[in-house]
């Protein structure tokens, strides 16, 4: 009787540590950590699987909810190019970074090759970050690199998640839309004084019809109800515009760095803790 008894104890020891186990490593699957996540997507009646690189601090804390940066690179870029610039802030755990790989190298803003929904991938992408347990779905942010840039500017356009964005290297166009049900979110765009690519007084470049970035950040703060007194703040380096009281409490700035090119880092290189420092400024 006693050893039936143990044995009943026993089992009962083994069982619960196997459901211990279980639940164990349930949890840790819902912790997002570094890693490649494949998503497939139907393009052009092909199904394709589009990669998307999540870099997260080597001693990530199961606890803490963590800001989202996604970043998109420029056309013919890589989302690799991001794990280097960003290392700083993901390494620090200061955020999750989230680098998508553009459909043949590129983000589809209308004369790309690719025909990618590329606001239905970075949609898909954020419902799946959505199901890990430490990311903060209140602070999820997106930059934009060059044409990157453009696609960022479509996603602000639409918004329904994202706190704010940085189009870094371009400005609206003439065919972004800023949908009127849209959330109001806050916009720092970021531009090379010296900029032949894409010019801060716009034009048409690369075929799109670019506003020039006064204008650019004109129609985000218009549309989202700010004060149309505008606060310039210059240095020797950079010249910095902010409108304020937003709907929402959003800000919109638009800061142009003398004497930049295209490739605005090149020329100015506190270009990325500039752009954490608005993100993580927003309450």
């Amino acid at each position: 009787m006693k050893i039936k008894l143990l044995y009943v104890v026993l089992s009962f020891i083994i069982i619960s540590c196997k459901q211990s186990d279980v639940a164990s490593q349930s949890l840790e699957s819902k912790i997002l950590s570094s890693k490649t996540i494949l998503f497939e997507q139907q393009i052009d009646g092909n199904m394709i699987r589009r990669p998307v690189l999540i870099e997260t601090s080597s001693d990530i804390d199961n606890l803490k909810s963590y800001p989202i940066v996604i970043a998109l690179h420029g056309r013919g870029g890589s989302n690799t190019n991001w794990v280097q610039s960003l290392s700083e802030f993901t390494n620090s755990g200061e955020f999750i970074g989230v680098y998508p790989q553009g459909y043949l190298n590129s983000w589809n803003l209308g004369q790309e090759p690719s025909n990618a929904n590329d606001p239905a991938f970075i949609s898909m992408i954020i419902d799946t970050l959505l199901s890990y347990s430490n990311v903060d779905e209140s602070k999820i942010f997106a930059i934009g690199s060059s044409n990157g840039s453009g696609m960022v500017n479509v996603l602000g356009g639409v918004n329904k998640r994202l706190k704010a964005i940085a189009p870094i290297g371009s400005q609206l166009t003439e065919r972004t839309e800023i949908k009127t049900n849209a959330i109001p979110l806050s916009v720092f765009q970021v531009n090379g004084g010296q900029d032949l690519t894409i010019p801060i007084e716009g034009g048409i470049k690369l075929g799109h019809t670019f506003l020039s970035v006064s204008e650019s950040a004109k129609k985000w703060a218009t549309n989202f109800n700010c004060n149309q007194n505008i606060a310039v703040e210059e240095t020797e380096q950079t010249i910095l515009h902010t409108y304020s009281d937003c709907d929402n409490s959003v800000v919109v700035k638009y800061l142009v760095v003398k004497g930049a090119g295209h490739n605005i880092f090149r020329d100015y290189s506190s270009l990325w803790n500039e752009v954490w420092g608005f993100f993580s400024s927003l309450n």
